[in-house]
């Protein structure tokens, strides 16, 4: 829960605005370039490597005003890296071995091509500029450039056309942002951060216009053959994600369980919340309900507080629940809080990191360093207002938002975008944390079961499911929903091992679990903006098309180059294409599998450490060739970044449609960590039309078993199940201790129907405004139709936290 808004002004009242003249001169001292202009402003280009450098423009000539120093830009020392700089006459060329950059003599402005100095990557259209109080860059954009970016942003990711605030506002809103990131990047395979903590705006229209209300300008550029390279070089100066405990992505509970406080601002007489450790009765229920669960935060509410808890956390723990808590009032306890009770995670709050910036930035590392300097835990905190860097420190999460489809809208295309600014964490209460029913809280948990790290908050939404309570978790309703919320946890608890090799990677790379579209297909025009932006990639193989409407059907699915399996019947489709009128029961969250998947998964357990991982099954959609990296380690403490950790390659080789053999190639487990089996037993499950003609462990031929009891009870073996998901063919290998190899002969795979390449929208012919809420009512005069009229000349919208802008604006 948070707490207050804020606001920050907008951009500053236009001003003459002065720029730095001609380029005069450039001097060289080691990978430095000065560059001296006809006023009294001088530039700085910064090569860190060949691909990442950095501008900066001081008006004055003076290089000491820093404020960010290395706080946002932590790593830029990567060793030497062969420059130089010549006058090329218009111009001057700097040059890198992967990189020219060129500064135009009359006026001074920058540009940036490849090493063929002909393949452009950015153009300033005008040099940059800068008034008292605000600095600003003008770059040129391409007829087909698209634009990502800008932190947690609560909408669409797709950025062309659109003006954003990088600002932190504590709205909640659509169009707002949560978490600003002064981060942003091009399918011309660049980015760039601003290296500053103040706010600004950025329009990326004709030329893109980009603000700091700043009188100084200072930029890190990253330049990658891809939108994926461009995150690692982000990630590589700004930090790259943190690695989540396995607890972390396991659901938490948010609430106030020691209501009876004095100082409590909610209903002190609020049924089983007297006091602190009450909040065990409910640890129980979701125990009793088989419901997976991982964590609570019994003190989210304000003047809350806490009673006798290292009781809590005890017994909470004998449970297999971690506990966190909120920080309405700071952190003056957190040494013993960590070190003597056993707290494991932190919830910022807005009343603690509301004003946003380096001050929220450094009260997110004060709740960092309290769980690391008093335990061997990892870090696990929340916060809003997070800045570029907060994803090495945090997850980042959408505020006090609403339990209702519009609000559910918006936040796939938020936390989806989030990645796209290199925050792997990035959540919304499930249901929000007002309002709310049990078909919204089901079809919010569905698709966020398929994020790294997700929560409900209690205490605030409508009253549910009797008199007397506010309860939000998922084992508080009745069925149907009660069983369809089980099942999704239950098979997020079998995603584990997939879920967290897929943060392991953001922890190596910069990409993220939750991929927009664009970041897998990233040639394709229509992944490329926001016609996809209400699905996603969660890893590399599922496509999660949310269902975000009170509807049993999903229409305008989009499915990429390629084969895609329907995870609930095995059906398979060909792309590119659409696939429309999608049968998507409450009970069924759209979910497709892509050809060549290979999905790691657990024994069922309702938290990690109920039971042995003493059998690994992978899920496999054979179609080509593929490849899984499985990412393991303790679960829990920093071990692995001193290399306690051990990964395992899985190979498939299929063929493409048809019949024919399909190998899986499962290499050693290499590495080591506290726990690690020295052996354990594989399962696979492979999904084809028909039964193979034979089933080998390396050279030993496996029994065909001619039922799943039979199956079930074998030590090896393997059973083909023409009925399940349009046949799933399930193999035991044994137990196995190092490499081995598992071949199915003549297996046929499933065949693939082809989707429309077009999708068929509803006409718009017959559309009428029925109703329009607006404050503006006297200005309003009908002319909300234009919100839904196709066109973008004629703007309408309702009047928000006041501003004096009247109707119709935007």
């Amino acid at each position: 829960m948070v707490a207050a808004l804020f606001s920050v002004a907008g951009p500053a009242s236009p001003a003459a605005a002065a720029g730095p003249g001609n380029a005069t001169g450039v001097t060289k001292s080691g990978n430095t370039f000065t560059i001296s202009t006809s006023t009294a402003a001088k530039a700085r280009v910064v090569i860190a490597r060949e691909d990442i450098f950095r501008i900066w423009l001081s008006p004055s000539g003076g290089f000491t005003n820093d404020p960010a120093g290395s706080t946002l830009a932590i790593d830029t020392d990567f060793g030497a890296v062969t420059t130089s700089v010549t006058d090329a006459g218009s111009h001057y060329r700097i040059t890198t071995p992967a990189l020219n950059i060129r500064v135009n003599k009359s006026p001074l402005r920058f540009s940036v091509y490849r090493a063929d100095n002909s393949t452009l990557v950015w153009a300033e259209s005008q040099p940059l500029s800068w008034t008292g109080t605000q600095t600003s860059q003008y770059l040129a954009q391409g007829p087909d450039e698209q634009f990502y970016g800008t932190g947690l942003r609560l909408g669409e990711w797709a950025l062309r056309g659109k003006t954003v605030p990088v600002a932190a506002e504590g709205k909640w809103q659509e169009n707002t942002n949560a978490s600003p990131a002064p981060f942003y990047m091009s399918t011309n395979g660049y980015g760039v951060m601003r290296n500053t903590w103040a706010p600004g705006t950025y329009s990326f229209g004709a030329p893109g216009t980009f603000t700091h209300n700043e009188s100084r300008f200072d930029a890190w550029y990253f330049v990658g053959d891809s939108l994926k390279g461009v995150l690692d070089a982000y990630t590589d100066v700004s930090g790259k994600p943190f690695l989540a405990p396995m607890w972390g992505f396991e659901l938490g509970n948010a609430d106030c369980w020691n209501a009876s406080s004095p100082s409590y601002r909610g209903d002190r007489n609020r049924a089983r919340h007297q006091t602190t450790k009450d909040v065990l009765g409910y640890a129980d229920d979701a125990r009793t309900a088989d419901m997976p669960s991982g964590w609570f935060l019994p003190n989210d509410g304000y003047g809350c507080g806490y009673t006798d808890l290292k009781a809590t956390v005890d017994g909470l723990k004998a449970k297999g629940f971690q506990t966190g808590l909120w920080t309405s009032t700071g952190l003056a306890n957190i040494n013993r809080e960590v070190g003597v009770d056993g707290s494991r995670a932190v919830k910022t709050d807005v009343a603690w990191v509301g004003p946003g910036y380096k001050y929220a930035f450094n009260a997110v590392q004060q709740a960092v360093d309290g769980i690391e300097n008093n335990s061997d835990a990892r870090r696990y905190v929340w916060t809003v207002n997070g800045w570029a860097g907060t994803q090495r420190n945090a997850i980042v999460w959408t505020g006090d938002t609403h339990g209702t489809w519009n609000d559910m809208r918006w936040h796939v295309p938020a936390i989806t975008g989030a990645g796209l600014s290199g925050f792997n964490y990035a959540a919304g209460d499930v249901d929000g944390i007002y309002n709310g029913s049990p078909k919204t809280y089901v079809r919010d948990l569905q698709w966020k079961a398929f994020t790294p790290a997700f929560m409900t908050m209690s205490g605030w939404g409508a009253t549910n499911p009797s008199t007397g309570y506010h309860d939000k978790q998922p084992w508080r309703f009745n069925d149907p929903y009660l069983s369809i919320n089980r099942q999704y946890l239950k098979l997020k608890m079998r995603l584990m091992p997939y879920q967290y090799s897929m943060s392991r990677v953001a922890t190596e790379t910069g990409t993220p679990m939750v991929r927009a579209m664009v970041l897998e297909y990233p040639d394709d025009p229509v992944a490329r903006g926001n016609q996809t932006s209400g699905q996603f990639m969660s890893g590399d193989s599922f496509l999660v098309a949310p269902v975000v409407s009170d509807t049993s059907t999903r229409n305008g699915i989009y499915l990429p180059a390629g084969t895609w399996t329907d995870y609930w019947t095995g059906k398979t489709y060909q792309g590119p294409g659409w696939l429309d009128g999608y049968s998507a029961p409450l009970d069924t969250l759209p979910l497709f599998v892509k050809g060549g998947g290979i999905v790691p998964m657990w024994p069922q357990m309702n938290y990690k450490g109920e039971k042995p991982v003493d059998t690994l099954t992978y899920d496999v959609y054979p179609r080509g060739s593929s490849s899984f990296t499985l990412y393991e380690d303790d679960g829990i403490t920093r071990a692995y970044k001193s290399g306690a950790y051990a990964k395992q390659q899985v190979d498939v080789s299929a063929p493409q449609s048809g019949t024919g053999d399909v190998r899986i190639d499962v290499g050693a487990s290499t590495g080591s960590y506290e726990g690690k089996p020295a052996s354990r037993g594989y399962e696979f499950t492979v999904h084809a039309a028909d039964a193979p003609t034979a089933v080998t462990v390396d050279s030993t031929a496996l029994t065909r078993l001619t039922s799943k009891s039979a199956y079930d009870s074998a030590a090896t073996g393997w059973f083909f199940d023409p009925a399940d998901r349009s046949g799933t063919l399930r193999i035991k290998a044994g137990d196995k201790s190092g490499a081995f190899a598992v071949t199915a002969s003549g297996l046929k795979l499933l065949p693939a129907t082809e989707v429309p390449s077009t999708s068929s929208p509803i006409s718009k012919a017959d559309w009428s405004v029925v109703y329009s809420d607006s404050e503006e009512t006297t200005g309003e005069n009908g002319t909300d139709a234009n919100a839904i009229d196709g066109n973008p000349a004629t703007k309408w919208h309702t009047k928000w936290y006041g501003g004096s802008d009247a109707l119709p604006h935007e």
